[in-house]
């Protein structure tokens, strides 16, 4: 009977063909099969009910089943094909751990009733490929001597494979190597060993530590390894003598050198390890015993020093030889010749005297003028007995030598006392001895100050902000500059340099300590009057002549919220309430009424909100937070009140904020005039041309041209009058009228008792917006409000806003 199956191995599936032998035996009655290990779950091993000869039909009626003698049921039979099949993977290493051999069986009893009958099977589970070779050690340390002969063994650990047969252990390969290499043995029971065999001499000098690869292969198919590393540590031996860096030495030493003096410390190295490269040092029997005496020679470190007092009279040549021996058990040894030479000593120092020597000078002394005169001198003779003087370098004098031994310090640079008040010369004499001696003697110079610098500031230019409402006397900063001469050329004294703005001088607003340049305020600014000044400060020494220098200083003064809003629209009596008229058709969305107030602060605090401090009804009316416009949220009902008051307060962005308020009383009229279509933004038509709008035409020619008049007569009086004392900034063109009122740009003063407190005209796509006019009164104010001045216009368009 023949079967197919795939089975996993490795990498990959691999077809297996396999012959599935059923032995029947007639004396043990026992079934045989023989199938690999690791087949898949489901396959069929053989038909058991066509073997045993049982009807297929009959087999779950007869209750047939299979019991398994081991732990699993690896193992079942299907009833309804009589089939036997895999019921789980069988892994033979599991099932048979023991490699003693090789035979691998798995016992079935098959039992069927009616008849009872039993029936004795053997499932043979033959091994395959599936386990690579492993080491028990990953890494094998061996220590071999450097002695060690070729062809010597050392035992490795042999690798395992739990499969058995062909697919166990079969051979062993080493890494490349050119002193090792790897012999096969193979045990009684068929185990392959590995023996590491040295096939070349060993020398722990040029390699210490070899590290090399076992790998070991079974003899599947497709073949599987294992490695393992194997570390080996060479052991020294004392086979290298110690050596010298030089075979011969050549040394001087000055007489009378200190005893204990180092004269050499010689160096010997071994390359071997351990107690083999331990070195000790000594004198061979070619040394004299005159020069042992001399020197002493350290038997640990080598190192010669001076014995006894050395003089170069007596013996001007020494030799001697050193050996070096390991400390081995074969001691080793190396040698090397050293001479000394002994050098006279130069033992006489030269002497220097200061001659003459000018202290204090002036910063300002000229380049080449003499300032000291020195003389030098030395007993030795020859080389020692020739001597040089120095000064320091980087310093604004040099030596000029004068006649024999003798020299002149003078000056070789331009001096400053500001950044080296003093030197100390330092005159060094050395002479050209072996080693040189040398002397030296300090002298300090002074420098005196002169008038050589300018008072400096800090800064060029101070910007100093003052918050407006200061008290008088008030200290704005300190303007404080340094000079750095001495004594009288260091005192300062400061100045305001005179300057008048506006026929006003510098002196009468600030005021500077002429001690310390303290800078302090005279008065009082007010923002809205004067918002910067700019002037000079001068800063003078008193030194002879006297230097000075001067700087800027830019006063800013700094707003304070000093000034609350003024509503100038609608216009009221101080305290009285405003009181207009609408029509009751009024359409939604109409303008009502437009609050407009002015703040004289700067432009932060100049910024005006408007909101609703009281209203009669808060569905009817809205009011724009920024250009104040009232305008109605919905018509008027019959169920809303005919008066209306509102109370709109304008508040500046100030810290704290100051406000303003105003009360307007809005009364509605049961009217349908086309005089209030400025309120409702109705279009007029053009061809109906009623009286009301007659007479307001002649108004608005009349106003213009009173208005013209007015510009006339007012350029003609500012023209005659004398020159202000002060000037208003010139980012403000502001009248306070009677009422002291302030409004922005052109204002003019009328006495006309009928005009209109606020006369609106603007055409917008054929709409005509008039505002009521005001009960005969005093004097009104005629002011054009342009766009840019932080008020909202009533018109998408460029719109003229008349005040009368």
């Amino acid at each position: 009977m023949m079967h197919h199956l795939k089975q996993s191995c490795g990498t990959g599936y691999v077809s297996l063909i396999f012959f599935l032998s059923a032995i029947v035996n007639t004396a043990s009655s026992i079934t045989h099969y023989s199938i690999p290990e690791e087949m898949e779950e489901g396959s069929v091993v053989a038909n058991l009910a066509t073997d045993l000869r049982l009807d297929v039909k009959t087999l779950n009626e007869r209750k047939m089943r299979v019991d398994v003698v081991a732990n699993k049921k690896y193992l079942d039979i299907n009833k309804v094909t009589g089939e036997l099949f895999i019921l789980e993977r069988i892994d033979r290493e599991f099932l048979c751990p023991s490699k003693t051999t090789s035979y691998c069986v798995l016992k079935l009893d098959a039992t069927i009733e009616n008849p009872v009958r039993m029936f004795n099977i053997e499932v043979e589970i033959t091994d395959i490929n599936d386990n690579s070779p492993h080491f028990r050690r990953g890494t094998m340390h061996l220590d071999i001597s450097e002695s060690s002969p070729v062809g010597e063994r050392f035992s490795l650990n042999n690798a395992a494979d739990p499969d058995v047969g062909t697919n166990s252990v079969k051979n062993y390969h080493l890494s490349s190597s050119e002193h090792f290499s790897v012999e096969i043995q193979t045990g009684r029971d068929g185990t392959k060993f590995a023996d590491l065999i040295l096939k070349k001499p060993l020398d722990r000098e040029k390699q210490a530590v070899h590290n090399l690869i076992l790998t070991a292969v079974d003899g599947g198919v497709p073949t599987r390894t294992g490695t393992a590393s194997i570390i080996v540590r060479v052991l020294d031996v004392n086979d290298n003598a110690p050596s010298f860096e030089k075979a011969k030495y050549d040394v001087d030493v000055m007489e009378n050198s200190p005893i204990g003096s180092l004269v050499i410390k010689l160096n010997a190295t071994d390359v071997d390890e351990g107690s083999n490269s331990e070195i000790v040092y000594s004198y061979s029997l070619y040394t004299s015993e005159r020069t042992q005496k001399m020197f002493n020679l350290n038997p640990e470190n080598g190192e010669i020093r001076v014995k006894e007092m050395i003089n170069y009279e007596d013996l001007k040549l020494y030799e001697m030889e050193v050996i070096a021996s390991d400390k081995g058990p074969n001691s080793l040894s190396g040698q090397c010749k050293l001479t000394i030479q002994v050098t006279d000593m130069n033992d006489n120092h030269p002497e220097i005297s200061i001659k003459s020597f000018q202290s204090p000078i002036k910063e300002d002394t000229p380049t080449d003028t003499v300032i000291a005169v020195v003389s030098v001198s030395d007993k030795d003779s020859g080389d020692n007995g020739i001597v040089d003087l120095h000064i320091p370098e980087k310093m604004p004098f040099k030596l000029r030598e004068s006649s024999d031994n003798y020299f002149e310090l003078v000056v070789s640079e331009p001096l400053d006392r500001e950044k080296v008040p003093e030197y100390d010369i330092t005159f060094t004499v050395t002479d050209r001895g072996s080693p040189p001696l040398s002397d030296n003697e300090t002298m300090t110079l002074e420098l005196l100050d002169v008038n050589d610098n300018v008072p400096q500031f800090p800064q060029s230019f101070y910007t100093i902000r003052v918050m407006e409402n200061n008290a008088p006397g008030a200290l704005l900063s300190s303007l404080t500059a340094f000079d750095p001469d001495l004594h009288e050329n260091q005192y300062l004294v400061y100045f305001i340099i005179e300057k008048e703005i506006a026929n006003t001088s510098m002196s009468m607003l600030f005021s500077i300590n002429p001690e310390n340049g303290n800078l302090y305020a005279l008065k009082t600014f007010d923002y809205e009057i004067e918002e910067e000044f700019l002037f000079h400060i001068e800063a003078r020494d008193s030194g002879s002549p006297p230097l000075s220098s001067n700087v800027t200083v830019h006063i800013i003064i700094v707003d304070q919220n000093d000034n609350a809003p003024v509503i100038v629209s609608p216009w009221r009596a101080h305290g009285s309430m405003v009181e207009e008229k609408i029509p009751r058709s009024t359409d939604k969305g109409s303008l009502v009424a437009k609050v407009i107030a002015l703040d004289t602060d700067s432009v932060h605090n100049s910024r005006i909100t408007y909101q609703f401090l009281q209203v009669t009804d808060a569905t009817l009316f809205s009011l724009d937070q920024y250009n104040g416009e009232i305008r109605t949220m919905r018509m008027f009902s019959y169920r809303d009140p005919r008066h209306q008051r509102l109370v709109v307060v304008a508040k500046d962005n100030g810290e704290p904020a100051l406000s303003a308020t105003v009360t307007i009383k809005l009364t509605t009229m049961e009217t349908a005039v086309k005089a209030y279509s400025d309120m409702t933004e109705e279009p007029l038509e053009y061809d109906i041309f009623s009286d009301i709008n007659l007479y307001l035409v002649i108004g608005l020619g009349s106003v213009s041209f009173l208005l013209l008049i007015t510009i006339l007569v007012t350029i003609v009086i500012k023209c005659q009058k004398p020159k202000p004392s002060k000037a208003a900034p010139p980012s403000r063109n502001s009248v306070i009228s009677e009422r002291n009122s302030t409004i922005a740009d052109s204002t003019l003063v009328s006495n006309d008792a009928y005009w209109y407190s606020l006369f609106l005209a603007e055409t917008r796509k054929g709409k005509l917006v008039v505002r009521q006019p005001l009960p005969k009164g005093s004097r009104y104010i005629v002011s054009s409000i342009p766009r840019g001045t932080g008020l909202t216009d009533t018109s998408d368009s460029a719109a003229s806003t008349l005040q009368v």
